[in-house]
């Protein structure tokens, strides 16, 4: 099996046996390592005994990779999206960092988990992405998103306002420091933070949250994923910000951007003694009293 691994410069460094032990697990079930060149000039000297390649572009990853691991948190695996784009390759997220609710793996359950993803003992878990399109192409080729797209306005900039349509019809106007669009997987990330509600993967829904709204009557939404969105950025200042997961891009103008849900899905890899509901329970300490600490 052809495995590739992605992951950024760790500040760590105890972290880095725990890398070494998943190179250490890859390799006693014979898979061929290629290396994401970021992590690949980081572990220089620092792997041992383990062979691995750096992962080429042009193609490879699509043509013979057949999972691929993440080492980091839920930002890593995200960073990840966009080179897996629409292959449909399975990931699995092994976390080194803190909430993990995409990359689920728990550095003490490494062998484990790296048993049976070799053994193919494991459950698809499809996620549905974002497409954002605007009269300039902002984000070029990587304009999807699998947690969330959101605009906000510059940290010393006044309030922007947003005009919101759901299939050309006008839904609302949002004045505040902007709005979240997410997706199912993306509801347990920053719009969550923001009052925005828990969806769970399967209901084929999409939100708007609003980022500190000036009228106190203006609500989170939940709608179709079929839906197609409209948003038009009214700015007093200069620019705003505009971004897609991990990536940010500046807009300079008032323009208009559309939102859809994308022709691909993400499969993230689940291990069979893995749901949903006990990632939401574990994470978010669900059931637990404070008072009994």
């Amino acid at each position: 099996m052809k495995v590739a691994i992605y992951g950024r410069p760790f500040n760590d460094p105890a972290v880095i046996p725990h890398v070494q032990q998943v190179f250490d697990n890859l390799a006693q079930h014979g898979a061929e390592i290629y290396v994401h060149r970021l992590l690949y000039d980081f572990l220089d000297g620092k792997i041992a005994n383990v062979k691995y390649e750096v992962l080429p572009g042009d193609g490879f990853i699509r043509k013979n990779i057949d999972v691929f691991f993440t080492l980091g948190g839920d930002g890593t695996l995200l960073d990840m999206v966009a080179m897996i784009c629409d292959t449909g390759i399975p990931v699995i997220g092994i976390n080194f960092g803190r909430l993990g609710f995409l990359a689920s793996v728990n550095k003490n359950d490494i062998p484990a988990a790296i048993f049976a993803v070799m053994n193919k003992d494991y459950a698809i878990d499809e996620r549905e992405l974002l497409q954002i399109e605007s009269e300039e192409k902002i984000f070029g080729q990587d304009n999807f998103a699998l947690n969330d797209i959101t605009f906000h306005k510059r940290d010393d900039a006044a309030m922007i306002t947003i005009h919101a349509f759901l299939d050309d019809e006008f839904l609302n106007s949002y004045w505040g420091d902007g709005i979240i669009v997410s997706t199912s997987t993306g509801s347990t990330a920053y719009s969550l933070s923001c009052g925005g509600p828990i969806i769970f993967p399967a209901s084929n829904s999409i939100a708007i949250t609003p980022i500190s709204p000036h009228n106190l009557n203006v609500r989170p939404i939940v709608l179709p994923d079929s839906s197609k969105l409209t948003f038009e950025v009214e700015v007093r200042s200069a620019n705003y910000l505009v971004s897609c997961d991990s990536r940010t891009a500046i807009a300079e103008k008032r323009m208009r951007f559309h939102i859809r849900k994308a022709d691909f899905k993400l499969n993230l890899i689940r291990l069979n003694n893995e749901s949903y509901l006990s990632t939401l329970r574990n994470k978010l300490l669900w059931g637990l009293d404070a008072r009994n600490y």
